[in-house]
């Protein structure tokens, strides 16, 4: 009995910390909340004076199904995070100028957009909130998140001082802070305890020029009027853009996947006296169309950098925790100074995370789960358990019964959106969308040319943004891309004034002259110079045999899910005859018995140099192309109803008439050495 005793009294302790474990919030807020967050000193930060080791995980609202917000958040808890940090896309909140939508609108993505639920979420699951509302973000999305519609003042000048962005800048955030403003941690008792003030500016210039300072301070100082309480910081690499995009009196945090230690000693220089915050420690990185290779970082360089961060007593944020995926048309691309100068994102942001793109655990989580817990400072904190996976399905393959050609669907756009114009129109500058213009999708510009028989040359000047197809009489005659080589070639981006030759068929007589053109996205990162972002044919006239061609009539396919849904007259084949050659919209039924689960659309088979769009219940879940590298996309389980599913599939080359399912994602080969 006495060694029974003895047992039990040296268990007491461990059975009164078992009870007595805390929340992050018990912790910080019990006593009440007398201040926010403050960067102390090179000791590290305060939360409510208390030290504070902020480690957060990128989790981006809009980038996961609603539903799955909470699961995921979970997740970074249960890893032993104490924060989230997310960003917010001003082109889904303001879509169309003065038109806000925060989950309220009537737009493709609506229901992805209440940032306030999504905060109010993270507080629930006792994660404190770093908000980056932008106005730019980059995050390799569309135009860095900034609306397309800007681009209609021919004047414009984003991200800098000139007013005409000011002014709209502003509006933005007003409306932001009208939603998140009592979700401060001073404020509300809210769980938003830092605020970044735009997005890598020191990245936005040329070499060592100025930068326009005023701009970010006048941010700030807006964000302040509107009743921000919380801690500003600015995030941008040291050792490559210094203090170029910081603002006077504000935090400086770093962004860098490895050489932690020389990022460190350049916050040194620019701020003595500081405490360290990795505001972006990239946990793998992003892939784009063509390059051959899934990208990211390997477990080992992984978990060196971020022990590297810990022991330089470092706060670190990853980017990304969960990537999530850049649905519809919202992927981003970069702007390049070699050839082939432009490279669009794939729609998966898997971003070899240390959750996958479907919230799956990866290596990378149980290795950054167990330095966290090597250097944890507060003993007594709870953690929660792992949840469990999600369910993946191989749903048994179906088949195309129903198929719409392009001429087809021309006949189902609403008058209005079809315009008639003696010149071409960059997509952004149509006269559709109460003055918005058009910002994603696809464009045909059609004229009917008088031709007489035999040889011809059709010429873009200037640059085609993205790609395009010509067809002639509706039957496409330019190659599908399989390779690089074509990149030189007619009807892509790189090259200026290119030139296809073809053949006129059918004697003298008019022809229907076509040029389709697919926006693969707009820059999201770069100098000022990189930002000039129009689509379609915005830079000059097309030539027939050397002729300016004149009188044109635009087509704005821009593929919404409410237009998406309303297509009638299919025709009931699963595609058109092989002597019809044209862009198609073919249709299956996925019939599902039991609740849905999560699965994948494997893309594999449907053409090398195919290249299209996914619609799943009229929700379009993103791009493929056959180029690669990524052979799947995600489909989350509440896209997904028991019962008919209804699939449709834009090719625009050759009709896609079997989709099969995997449970595995195939993002590509492994990562380049």
């Amino acid at each position: 009995m006495a060694k029974l005793t003895g047992i039990l009294v040296c268990l007491l302790p461990l059975l009164v910390w078992a009870q007595n474990d805390v929340t992050w919030y018990d912790y910080y807020t019990a006593d009440g909340r007398t201040s926010g967050l403050v960067a102390a000193s090179k000791d590290g930060f305060l939360l409510n004076g208390k030290p504070f080791q902020i480690i957060s995980g990128a989790v981006h609202y809009f980038r996961i199904h609603p539903t799955q917000w909470r699961d995921r958040l979970k997740k970074l808890r249960a890893i032993g995070a104490n924060t989230v940090e997310t960003y917010m896309p001003w082109n889904l909140h303001e879509p169309r100028r003065g038109e806000y939508d925060f989950s309220e609108g009537q737009n493709d993505m609506s229901y992805f957009l209440n940032v306030t639920a999504f905060v109010q979420m993270a507080q629930e699951e006792d994660l404190f909130v770093i908000l980056r509302p932008g106005p730019f973000i980059c995050s390799e999305w569309d135009f860095g998140g900034l609306p397309s519609w800007l681009l209609r003042d021919p004047e414009m000048k984003v991200r800098t001082s000139y007013p005409g962005y000011l002014e709209v800048a502003d509006g933005y955030l007003t409306e932001v802070f009208r939603r998140v403003v009592d979700l401060q941690f001073q404020r509300g008792d809210g769980p938003i305890i830092a605020i970044q003030v735009e997005n890598e500016y020191g990245a936005f210039g040329v070499g060592d020029e100025p930068h326009d300072t005023q701009y970010l301070i006048h941010l700030r100082d807006k964000m302040i009027e509107l009743g921000a309480t919380e801690m500003f910081f600015t995030s941008d690499t040291p050792t490559k853009n210094a203090d170029l995009g910081a603002i006077p009196g504000e935090l400086q945090t770093a962004n860098f996947q490895n050489n932690a230690d020389k990022e460190f000693d350049a916050l040194d220089i620019l701020q003595p006296g500081k405490p360290y915050m990795v505001a972006e420690f990239w946990s793998g990185w992003f892939d784009h169309w063509g390059q051959g290779y899934h990208g990211g970082s390997s477990v080992e360089e992984f978990s060196y950098t971020f022990e590297r961060i810990f022991i330089r007593n470092s706060s670190v944020n990853f980017y990304m925790f969960i990537g999530g995926t850049s649905f519809g048309f919202m992927n981003g691309a970069n702007q390049l100074p070699v050839f082939p100068f432009y490279a669009a994102d794939v729609s998966s942001y898997d971003y070899d995370a240390p959750l996958s793109e479907a919230g799956d655990y990866t290596d990378k989580y149980y290795a950054a789960k167990d330095l966290i817990a090597r250097f944890n400072r507060i003993p007594n904190i709870y953690m929660p358990a792992m949840p469990a996976e999600s369910v993946k399905t191989v749903y048994p393959a179906i088949q195309a019964t129903e198929h719409l050609t392009l001429a087809d669907l021309l006949l189902q756009l609403p008058n209005n959106l079809v315009i008639q114009s003696d010149n071409l129109l960059a997509m952004e500058d149509l006269p559709i969308n109460n003055g918005n213009g058009q910002s994603y999708g696809y464009i045909l510009y059609r004229n009917t040319a008088s031709l007489t028989g035999g040889a011809h040359t059709i010429q873009t000047v200037g640059h085609v943004r993205d790609l395009a197809v010509f067809l002639l009489d509706q039957q496409r005659l330019t190659p599908d891309w399989k390779n690089d080589i074509q990149l030189n070639d007619f009807g892509f981006w790189p090259l200026e004034n290119r030139t296809f030759d073809f053949t006129a068929d059918k004697g003298d007589t008019n022809y229907v002259v076509d040029l389709l053109v697919e926006n693969m996205a707009r820059n999201n990162f770069g100098p000022p110079g990189y930002f000039a972002q129009k689509r379609g044919l915005p830079e000059g006239p097309v030539l027939l045999d050397d002729q300016e061609v004149v009188g044109w009539t635009i087509f704005p396919l821009e593929f919404t899910s409410a237009w998406v849904r309303g297509l009638t007259n299919w025709n009931a084949s699963p595609a058109p005859p092989t002597t019809v050659i044209s862009p198609t919209l073919t249709k299956s039924t996925l019939t599902i018995a039991d609740d849905p689960t999560d699965t994948y659309i494997t893309t594999t088979g449907w053409g090398d140099g195919n290249r299209g769009v996914v619609f799943v219940n009229g929700f379009n879940v993103g791009r493929y192309s056959g180029i690669g590298p990524t052979k799947t996309l995600y489909i989350p389980a509440p896209l997904l109803n028991r019962g008919d599913n209804t699939i449709l599939v834009w090719s625009l080359f050759d009709p896609v008439t079997t989709i099969t399912f995997t449970d595995t994602p195939d993002l590509g080969l492994p990562i380049q050495p």
